[in-house]
């Protein structure tokens, strides 16, 4: 259809309730998948400049669930998972939290997450 924007894929899933974080995390941990979870907020400009790189980060691991949670919209999830700032970023397995890293650091992260992937047995990045 001329005139329409075209369709982007997106890797990142975005978590809108308690319930559709509880459902992924579960679905992640039965499957025993890794989850990277960036939380951010519309208004905090290092999080939104961090959503680029996440997806960009997303498509180099097609076997990491990766989430991102608006702070505002899920409150409970933040709560729960103690996140006070923003952007923070969370490595989990098993339902479990396995590593925090708090801020724009897109290197750092990278570093994080290629270290976490390397931790787990017999995982390749595609």
């Amino acid at each position: 259809m001329a005139g329409h924007s075209q369709v982007i894929k997106t890797r990142v899933v975005r978590i809108d309730s308690e319930k559709s974080w509880d459902f992924f995390i579960n679905q992640a941990t039965n499957k025993e998948c890794p989850v990277v979870v960036h939380f951010t907020a519309c208004w905090c400009m290092p999080s939104v400049a961090m959503n680029p790189f996440f997806e960009e980060v997303a498509s180099n691991y097609k076997h990491i669930l990766f989430l991102s949670v608006d702070v505002d919209e899920v409150k409970e999830i933040a709560t729960r998972m103690e996140v006070k700032a923003m952007p923070t970023f969370l490595l989990m397995m098993g339902g479990a939290r396995v590593d925090k890293l708090v801020g724009a650091n897109p290197e750092e992260i990278r570093r994080r997450i290629g270290g976490f992937v390397h931790t787990i047995h017999g995982y390749k990045a595609i």
